[in-house]
């Protein structure tokens, strides 16, 4: 069990910062968060994944490339509801 806890920690802190890259502009977030995002992320990218091949089977969580597309949207969300990086232009 503490083991799945930690590796949950490292896949959404590796799937945060992935996404924090991806995402134009800089992030205000700590490391705490860049975890959360990246743990939603998986929550949100295996939900995804579900409705497109399978249909919808419960919260499960995704593989990488899935859970980065998922925290990539938990993170652009995230910004938009909190007014976070705005652009100037």
């Amino acid at each position: 069990m503490f083991w799945t806890i930690i590796g949950w920690i490292v896949f959404g802190l590796i799937a945060g910062f992935i996404a924090r890259a991806v995402v134009p502009g800089k992030d205000d977030i700590g490391l705490l968060m860049t975890i959360v995002i990246g743990v939603a992320g998986s929550v949100v990218g295996g939900f995804l994944f579900g409705l497109l091949t399978v249909g919808f089977r419960g919260f499960q969580p995704a593989g990488w490339i899935g859970s980065i597309i998922g925290a990539v949207i938990v993170l652009v969300v995230y910004n938009k509801v909190t007014g976070r990086k705005r652009l100037n232009r």
